[in-house]
């Protein structure tokens, strides 16, 4: 069942209950009104009989007799029956509709009237005192008018109720029409969209409703799983290209020394064979991290870690693969030495990031120093590594944390620029963020910032 049709249903049916509720309601009030005012003439009839037939002014029961007989009195098949207070029958008006019993009559007199129904006929039953004597008076009659008014009602309100649902149906299936139009339209659209079409978007309306923030969301996602695709291409591709290098230099190596005998040359081969093999080994080992750290969060472990404590293991570890280099830490704007840096993370990761930075100072300055301030912020612990390397032009500066891309000042030192765009998502990873400034006085400055584990 579609959704128009189940919320039309549901309009049509809520709306039929009340219309429903009111109708009988109206139908239940008429006819308590009826009942009550057939009640009252009938009361006012008995009354009247015995005022007639033994009051002040009295008619003779003959006379009163004939009138009942010719139908001259007010209600229809009326009778009107009166005892004494030995339960005698006194005037009867001779119809033999009512059949009375002591029972009624000591009711009579104990509660002085009694209203009840007999089929159609409706009764009531008064006590009537005077000077002398204590009469019990029973009326009763069909209320034929009120009843076939009734009726009429009956049949108004149901024509009434059935025509009124009718027609709450039609306008419910027009307006849920028309308020699932947008809905139908984002359907339409993104049917459209398929994994070469990325670029389309779903038509979005003016107005702020769930249907419009709908369209907005998911447009929001359609730019993401653009962005996504396209980094995967952008990946593929330069993978494939970095990756290729390698491959034909020592494929070339190979071929050339397979057809020379010299030892010696053999040997000078297989030294540069091995360097291409290393060279592809940390390629290879970067783009697998690279990879990894695309997961989704979820999938990454993080644990309570001191990134102090990695750093300086970081540290001990390229002092000896870079014996040549210097690395000096400025602990000046860390108030508290002993105390530690204290941060939710991936501890493999964190390494591989601290790595990254510190390598890259290292290779791109001249006399392969890099400098190290820690600084603690209100809810974040920063780390800033600066160099005298080459300055990065500031147009290249957007572009240097993206997958396979070298600044101008890199084409002398070998790479394959996956370092900054690895660190740069891993630390994306621990919520924290990675900048970059570059001038000719203060050198070459990456700041990365942390937030504490609270």
């Amino acid at each position: 069942m579609t959704i128009r049709t189940r919320l039309t249903l549901l309009f049509t049916a809520v709306v039929s209950m009340l219309l429903l509720a009111f109708c009988v309601g109206i139908y239940l009030l008429a006819e308590r009104h009826r009942r009550i005012e057939f009640y009252e003439r009938l009361r006012a009839e008995a009354t009247t009989s015995a005022e007639l037939l033994f009051g002040k002014k009295k008619v003779s029961p003959k006379f009163f007799k004939l009138l009942d007989e010719n139908h001259l009195t007010v209600l229809n098949e009326e009778e009107i029956i009166i005892y004494n207070y030995r339960d005698s029958l006194v005037y009867e008006s001779g119809t033999d509709y009512l059949k009375v019993d002591k029972d009624i009559l000591d009711r009579v007199r104990l509660e002085n009237e009694i209203q009840q129904k007999e089929g159609l006929r409706e009764v009531v039953g008064v006590l009537f005192k005077d000077r002398y004597n204590r009469f019990v008076v029973f009326a009763s009659a069909v209320d034929k008018y009120g009843y076939s008014k009734v009726n009429n009602l009956l049949w108004v309100l149901g024509l009434g109720w059935f025509f009124a649902t009718f027609v709450v149906f039609l306008v419910g299936w027009v307006y849920a029409y028309r308020a699932l139009l947008p809905l139908k339209r984002l359907i339409h659209s993104v049917d459209k969209i398929t994994a070469t079409r990325l670029d389309l978007r779903v038509e979005m309306s003016n107005n702020q409703d769930e249907i419009g923030q709908l369209a907005e969301r998911f447009n929001r996602m359609l730019d993401r799983l653009e962005e996504a695709f396209q980094l995967q291409r952008a990946f593929v591709s330069n993978a494939s290209h970095e990756l290729r290098t390698p491959l034909t230099a020592i494929t070339g190596q190979i071929e050339v020394a397979l057809m020379d005998n010299d030892p010696q040359e053999w040997h000078d081969t297989l030294c540069s064979v091995l360097d291409d093999a290393r060279q592809l080994n940390r390629l290879s080992n970067g783009l697998l991290s690279l990879a990894k750290v695309s997961m989704e969060e979820s999938a990454v472990k993080l644990t309570n870690v001191y990134l102090d404590e990695v750093f300086w293991q970081v540290r001990s570890e390229l002092l000896k693969a870079y014996p040549y280099s210097g690395i000096k830490v400025d602990l000046a704007n860390f108030s508290n030495e002993s105390a530690h840096f204290n941060v939710l993370g991936n501890e493999p990761l964190l390494k591989i990031a601290l790595t990254n930075l510190l390598e890259n100072g290292i290779k791109f300055s001249p006399d392969h120093e890099v400098k190290v301030h820690f600084n603690k912020l209100p809810e974040a612990f920063e780390l800033s590594f600066t160099n005298q390397g080459s300055v990065i032009p500031e147009e290249e500066l957007p572009l240097i944390f993206k997958p396979f891309h070298r600044g101008s000042n890199a084409r002398t030192i070998a790479g394959h620029g996956i370092g900054l765009s690895l660190t740069e998502r891993i630390i994306k990873l621990h919520r924290g963020s990675l900048a970059v400034e570059s001038d000719s006085v203060q050198g070459t400055t990456f700041a990365m910032t942390l937030p504490q584990k609270s």
